[in-house]
C-alpha cells in the first residue's frame, strides 16, 4: 500500500544511542510480566481475550458494559479498545470514566475520547482537567482536548490554570494538545506564542518536541517575528528531534535575514544527518544564493537521504542554472537515487541542451539493471513532454518489471502536467489513460484512475461514460486489490457525478484474531530482519497489537517476507518494505483491522501500512526519528530495539534477505 508512522512519561528504552518511551496500555502486573518475559496478557485471562475480539469487531454496544465492571483493569481495556474502534457513540459513556477512582481508567478514557475527536467531550475534559490530581491522566487530558476542542475553546488550552503553570506533566500535555489542534487547523497567535515559548530549553523534553512538531506541520504559520528563539533551539537544543523540527518550521521565517545563514551552516555541520536533512528542506528558491554552496555540498554527504534531500532542493528550486552543471555533477556521483534526481533536474532547467540530456538519461536506463534505477530515469524523464513515447514504450504493452510499470504510469501523468505538454497530445494522452486502466495491472489502474479525475488535468471531456472503469473494476479480487479498487470506484463516481460507494473495508468475520497463534507469542518475542543493509531487530508488541502481531509471525513463519525488498524511502520518515509486488501496490489476500493502542511513533516505531482504516495487509515501516502525526492513524505493531544504524542507511531495493523470529 502507498500510504501507510510513549514519548518517555514510561518505561524508557535504550536504542541505537538513543532514548525512547513506550506509553503502554498494559496494566502494572502486565509491565511486571513483560520484564520477567512470561505469556502476554491474554493467554491466561479470557476476559482481555473476549474485549480485544469486539474490539477487532467493532462492536461498540458490546464493549460499553466494561466501562461499568468492579474491575479496574477492564474498565482501562475496554477504553483503550473504544480508542481503537474511534465511535463518537461511546462518547457518552466514557464521560463518566474521567472522574473514575482509578487513575489509569481516567487516562484511558481521556485517551478514547480524544481518539474519537468527539467535539461534545470538550467540556468535560476542560472542566476536568484544573481538579485532576494524576500528572499523568492530566496530560492525557490536555492532548485529548486539542484533539476535541472547537475554535472557540482553543484559548483554553492555550490558557493552562495558574496552579498548573509550572508542572511539566501540564506543560507537556498543553505542548501536545496545542499540536494535535494544529493539525486541524485551529491556531493563533496566541496560540503560536505560547508553543514557541514552550519549546525553549527550560521546558520537558516532552513539551518541547510537541511545540516544535507543531512549528513544523501546522500550515500557514507566519514564524519571522520569532526567528530569534527558533534559530536559538535549531542550533543547540540538545535532542536532534527537536532541532530538527524547528529547522523544518524554518522555511515559515524565511524573510528573516539570519535564517538562510543559520539553514546552510546546519546542512554543513550538524552532527545529526536528520537536523541536516530536515535544514535542507527549510531551505526555499528565495533562500537559492546564500544556501546554494552549503547545499551542492550535501550531494556528497555520508548520508544519502541527507544527498537526496540536496538533488530534490535542486530540482524544485534552481530555475536559471543551467542544466548540464547538473548533468555533469550527476556523472560524478555514484548513489543512484540521488544521481537520478540529479538528471532529473539536468533535464528540467537544460534548455537548448535538452535532447542531449535526454539522450544520456535514456542510456542510462538502459544500460542499468536495477529495477528501481530504471524507474527512477524514467521519473526523471517526466520533467522533459518529448520523452512521452520512450516512457510509454516502457510501460506498454506490459513492463519488464511490476516497478518499472508503476514509475512509468506515474511519469506519463506527471508529464501530463508540464505547461508545455503539447495541446494536441492530449486525446492520446486520455487513451494511453484508458489503456491502463484496461492493463489489468493494479497500480497502474490506480494511478490512471487517479489521473482522470484529477481536475488540475481537465480530462473529464474527454471521457464521454465510466463503463470502461467499471469493467476493470469487476475484475478485480477483493480485499487483496482493494487499493486499486478505491482509485477506480471514486474515479466512477467523479466521471458520473455521484456519490462515491463505500469502500469495502476489513471484516473481522473474514480474518479473526489468531488467538492460536496469539497465545504462542511471549512478550519477549523479537523478530530479527536480516537485510542487505545489516541486521535490525523488532521487539513485537503482542499486548497491544494481538492481531496485527498475529498475522506478522504467521507471514514471518511462512517465509513470505523473505526476498522482498525494501521499496518505499522517504528521508527523516520511515523505510518501507513487504510488498509482494515490490512497488508499493501489493498485499495479501486478506485485510485486518486497525489496532490503535496508546503508543506513540518515536523513532523505530514499526507500524502497518494501509490505504485507509481496517485495510492493513503485509507492508510494514520503520519511523526515522518521532513522527507524531501518525500517532493513532496507523498501527504500531513492533519497536526496533537495536539495529537503528542500519535503518537509517536503507535504500529502495535493499533486500530483506529473511526474517527470524527469535526470543
Amino acid at each position: 500500500m502507498k500510504s501507510f508512522v510513549s514519548f518517555f512519561f514510561l518505561a524508557t528504552v535504550a536504542v541505537g544511542g538513543f532514548s525512547f518511551g513506550l506509553a503502554a496500555c498494559a496494566s502494572t502486573a502486565h509491565v511486571a510480566n513483560q520484564a520477567a518475559g512470561v505469556s502476554n496478557k491474554f493467554a491466561g485471562d479470557s476476559t482481555l481475550r473476549r474485549l480485544a475480539t469486539l474490539q477487532d469487531e467493532r462492536r461498540t454496544a458490546a464493549l460499553l458494559p466494561y466501562l461499568a465492571r468492579p474491575e479496574a483493569p477492564y474498565r482501562r481495556e475496554a477504553a483503550f479498545a473504544l480508542a481503537s474502534v474511534q465511535d463518537k457513540a461511546a462518547t457518552v459513556a466514557l464521560l463518566p470514566r474521567l472522574i473514575d477512582a482509578d487513575a489509569s481508567v481516567r487516562k484511558a478514557a481521556a485517551y478514547a475520547l480524544g481518539q474519537t475527536a468527539d467535539s461534545t467531550a470538550e467540556s468535560a475534559l476542560q472542566q476536568r482537567i484544573s481538579a485532576e490530581p494524576d500528572p499523568t491522566a492530566r496530560r492525557y487530558m490536555l492532548e485529548a482536548l486539542g484533539r476535541c476542542t472547537s475554535r472557540a475553546g482553543l484559548a483554553n488550552l492555550t490558557r493552562l490554570p495558574a496552579h498548573l503553570a509550572t508542572d511539566t506533566a501540564a506543560l507537556t500535555g498543553q505542548a501536545w494538545g496545542l499540536y494535535r489542534a494544529g493539525l486541524r487547523g485551529l491556531t493563533s497567535e496566541a496560540t503560536v506564542g505560547r508553543i514557541v515559548q514552550l519549546v525553549a530549553p527550560t521546558n520537558p523534553y516532552g513539551a518541547r518536541l510537541a511545540a516544535a512538531n507543531m512549528l513544523a506541520r501546522t500550515r500557514n504559520l507566519n514564524l519571522a517575528p520569532y526567528a530569534a528563539t527558533l534559530l536559538g533551539v535549531a542550533q543547540h537544543d540538545p535532542s536532534y528531534a527537536v532541532r530538527s523540527a524547528v529547522a523544518a518550521s524554518l522555511n515559515k521565517a524565511a524573510t528573516a535575514p539570519e535564517v538562510p545563514g543559520v539553514l546552510a551552516n546546519l546542512a554543513r555541520r550538524d552532527p545529526d544527518y536528520r537536523v541536516r536533512l530536515s535544514a535542507i528542506r527549510a531551505m526555499t528558491a528565495a533562500m537559492y544564493a546564500p544556501v546554494k554552496e552549503a547545499t551542492w555540498g550535501a550531494l556528497t554527504d555520508k548520508n544519502d537521504q541527507v544527498a537526496l534531500s540536496a538533488a530534490e532542493f535542486f530540482l524544485a528550486n534552481a530555475k536559471g542554472e543551467p542544466g548540464t552543471i547538473f548533468l555533469e555533477n550527476a556523472n560524478q556521483l555514484t548513489q543512484w537515487r540521488v544521481r537520478a534526481t540529479l538528471l532529473a533536474a539536468a533535464l528540467k532547467y537544460g534548455g537548448a541542451t535538452r535532447g542531449a540530456i535526454r539522450t544520456a538519461i535514456q542510456q542510462r536506463y538502459a544500460a542499468s539493471s536495477d529495477v528501481y534505477e530504471k524507474g527512477y530515469l524514467l521519473r526523471a524523464l517526466a520533467e522533459d513532454s518529448e520523452s512521452y513515447e520512450f516512457v510509454e514504450r516502457a510501460v506498454f504493452p506490459k513492463p519488464a518489471a511490476l516497478v518499472i510499470g508503476t514509475y512509468g504510469m506515474e511519469a506519463l501523468v506527471s508529464m501530463r502536467s508540464l505547461a508545455d505538454f503539447p495541446t494536441e497530445q492530449q486525446p492520446a494522452f486520455a487513451l494511453t489513460l484508458q489503456r491502463g486502466i484496461a492493463s489489468g495491472d493494479v497500480a497502474i489502474m490506480g494511478i490512471a484512475a487517479e489521473a482522470i479525475r484529477n481536475p488540475k488535468l481537465a480530462l473529464r471531456p474527454l471521457f464521454v461514460n465510466s463503463d470502461f472503469l467499471k469493467t476493470a473494476r469487476d475484475k478485480l479480487t477483493l480485499p487483496r486489490d482493494l487499493e486499486a479498487w478505491e482509485s477506480l470506484q471514486q474515479t466512477i463516481a467523479y466521471l458520473d457525478n455521484t456519490p462515491t460507494t463505500p469502500f469495502p473495508v476489513a471484516k473481522a468475520a473474514s480474518h479473526p484474531i489468531n488467538w492460536a497463534v496469539v497465545q504462542t507469542i511471549p512478550t519477549t518475542q523479537r523478530a530479527t530482519v536480516r537485510t542487505s543493509k545489516g541486521t535490525i531487530v523488532f521487539q513485537l508488541l503482542v499486548n497491544e497489537a494481538p492481531g496485527s502481531v498475529a498475522s506478522f509471525v504467521e507471514l514471518t513463519r511462512q517465509g513470505f517476507y523473505n526476498g522482498k525488498t525494501i521499496h518505499r524511502v522517504v528521508p527523516n520518515f520511515v523505510a518501507q518494505g513487504g510488498c509482494p509486488r515490490g512497488d508499493g501496490w501489493g498485499s495479501t489476500d486478506y485485510n485486518i483491522r486497525s489496532e490503535f493502542a496508546d503508543l506513540r511513533y518515536g523513532e523505530g516505531a514499526v507500524g502497518l501500512a494501509s490505504a485507509g482504516k481496517d485495510t492493513e495487509s503485509c507492508q510494514w515501516f520503520i519511523t526515522h526519528s518521532p513522527t507524531p502525526h501518525l500517532d493513532g492513524r496507523y498501527t504500531i505493531f513492533a519497536q526496533v530495539v537495536s539495529g537503528m544504524e542500519v535503518v537509517s542507511r536503507l535504500e529502495i531495493g535493499d533486500r530483506i534477505e529473511r526474517i527470524e523470529l527469535e526470543q
